[in-house]
């Protein structure tokens, strides 16, 4: 702190900071037991598709967070953990573009896996810049109960929306899946 600024601090005066008043809870309406909350205008947000479909979205991925929290796999990680599983050796590269996951957030995510031992990069034999990916043997067995865990979810899913439905919306929405 130079000179000057600790003369500047020692002359100005002391600001008096005033607590803000509280209602009580008495006179609040928003704290009234009796108060209801006043329902929201969502102006026609529910007949735009991707508002809804983003709504399920958090709904499913909140709901398999709490599922698989005690294993602290999260959707991203468990999709990359199945897809080395069932393709040992692929490439980050292959593996960013058939999750549509961006190869910088990819990067960060292996990283993860791979210091909770769950997956290894080893040099590529068909190409020295690019890494094959395999999941190690904590890697395979974290992805037997994850996937235990994930039939759990999809149960809660089913159970939301209906069995019938749920196999409708999977047939509706893999036309996104494919690219």
């Amino acid at each position: 702190m130079s000179i000057r600024t600790a003369r500047r601090e020692r002359a100005a005066p002391a600001k008096i900071r005033r607590k803000p008043r509280r209602l009580s809870s008495a006179t609040s309406p928003s704290r009234r037991a009796d108060a209801k909350p006043r329902p929201i205008d969502l102006a026609g947000l529910t007949h735009h598709l991707g508002y809804l479909v983003r709504r399920a979205q958090l709904w499913i991925f909140q709901d398999f967070v709490r599922t698989l929290a005690d294993l602290d796999i999260r959707p991203a990680q468990y999709s990359v953990l199945t897809v080395i599983d069932a393709n040992a050796g692929l490439t980050q590269m292959a593996l960013a573009n058939a999750l549509g996951i961006e190869r910088a957030r990819l990067v960060h995510l292996l990283n993860g896996l791979e210091e909770r031992r769950l997956v290894r990069r080893l040099a590529s034999t068909n190409d020295r810049r690019s890494h094959a990916l395999h999941l190690t043997a904590e890697g395979r067995r974290m992805l037997a109960e994850a996937k235990l865990k994930a039939s759990e979810h999809e149960k809660n899913l089913a159970e939301r929306v209906g069995p019938d439905n749920r196999k409708q919306l999977l047939s509706l929405l893999s036309v996104f899946a494919s690219g």
